[in-house]
């Protein structure tokens, strides 16, 4: 992988390349490495995750048919990391410690500082993806970072503070550039559109010597329902009726161009690609290397 920064490989990270909350891959000459920020305690699935009142039978049978408990499922938090060699780009930081984030220790384990990432990107304004920005005092967790956001939904969450916003985002409000829908923030890595998860949600395509990885942050949803079921809709979801049009979208052309994608919540260390059956999709995930 030539071109990777110095951080890339030090003495912090352990034997081995895989495991201990990371999982790194080659995406041309970036190094993509997705960090887990842990699990949530087991919890009901229904209808958080599916909310359509009129499907909910229909979502239990489904899930229970592959092995998940409705009642009694952990949820996934997996920002990402892009090493460009010159640029490190963390999308999405996490709960916070406080919130028994895990994101910092698997940086360390990966092989990286705070110190070292030069950009932040937020997908949008939720908790889980906003927490670790700043620390118990305040303080911004990455202090060297350029900090990026949708312009759109910047603006909506700076209007309508949630007490997340508050704590995590305001601090940092100067701080936050705003992107445009199709701006490359970095040489390689575009802003897409995903609009409907939140008002202004953000995702993110990255490129490098042909290859490339859709990041959806939470456009995808639920890696089962969203995907067997065109019409469904997450309980999180701001604006139902765009979202449903906005994954449609996106799951179609993730698939017919067979690109590789990672999503927020999907199963460790949720990489892999979408194929499409019937009315709906299949997740289906990278052989593990390690």
């Amino acid at each position: 992988m030539a071109g990777l920064s110095p951080a890339w490989g030090q003495g912090r990270s352990p034997k081995g390349v895989n495991g201990g909350g990371f999982y790194r891959f080659a995406l041309g000459r970036m190094a993509v490495t997705v960090l887990s920020d842990g699990q949530s305690a087991p919890g009901p699935l229904l209808p958080n995750w599916g909310a359509n009142p009129e499907l909910q039978e229909t979502f239990r049978r489904t899930l229970e048919e592959n092995f998940l408990n409705p009642d009694a499922t952990r949820n996934n938090f997996n920002p990402v990391l892009l090493d460009l060699g010159e640029a490190r780009l963390l999308v999405d930081t996490g709960r916070g410690a406080a919130a028994g984030g895990r994101l910092l220790a698997h940086l360390e384990l990966a092989g990286y500082a705070p110190e070292d990432i030069t950009h932040v990107f937020l997908t949008h304004g939720h908790p889980d993806h906003i927490g670790g920005l700043v620390d118990g005092q305040g303080r911004p967790v990455f202090p060297r970072a350029a900090h990026l956001m949708g312009r759109v939904d910047l603006d909506y969450w700076l209007k309508n503070p949630t007490p997340a916003v508050e704590r995590a985002l305001l601090p940092l409000r100067d701080r936050i550039r705003p992107v445009e829908d199709g701006e490359e923030v970095l040489p390689g890595v575009r802003a897409v559109a995903s609009y409907g998860h939140t008002p202004g949600h953000m995702s993110l395509e990255a490129l490098s010597e042909g290859k490339k990885l859709f990041i959806f942050g939470d456009a995808a949803g639920h890696y089962l329902l969203s995907l067997r079921f065109p019409q469904a809709y997450l309980g999180f979801d701001m604006d139902k009726e765009l979202v449903v049009r906005t994954r449609a979208r996106l799951f179609q052309k993730v698939s017919e161009e067979k690109t590789l994608i990672t999503a927020y919540h999907f199963p460790w260390p949720a990489v892999g690609h979408l194929r499409r059956e019937g009315e709906g999709y299949t997740f289906v995930p990278v052989f593990f290397e390690f």
